[in-house]
């Protein structure tokens, strides 16, 4: 697959439609179609890094954007008593879409541990 060409690419393109929650010039925010929690929503870039394990220096200001998106959209969602980060890197770590993105989970108590 050709950099800038997976779902979330295309999600962020308009190209595949999506629930978006929020948007700025460096990421956006969607509802996940297979929601793990009565609240979960994805913050992606619009940099396509495929996994945070190849990310570098250079994305550092990126990667702390996204955890603050994560958590302004999580208090719009009315996460106000908590919610879990995850973000998955490579096979073992359960990584479906090589595009980085932060899963944002909540609405329920949630157990440890994940999986």
């Amino acid at each position: 697959m050709a950099e800038g060409d997976s779902i979330f690419s295309k999600i962020i393109r308009r190209e595949i439609p999506s629930e978006f929650l929020y948007e700025d010039e460096q990421c956006v925010a969607i509802k996940d179609i297979n929601p793990q929690a009565p609240v979960h929503f994805l913050v992606i870039p619009k940099k396509p890094i495929p996994q945070l394990s190849k990310a570098d220096d250079a994305d550092e200001q990126l990667l702390g954007h996204l955890l603050l998106v994560a958590k302004k959209v999580a208090a719009e969602q009315n996460l106000t008593k908590g919610f879990r980060i995850v973000i998955n890197d490579g096979r073992e770590g359960g990584q479906e879409v090589y595009h980085i993105h932060v899963h944002v989970l909540g609405g329920r108590q949630l157990t440890w541990p994940p999986g």
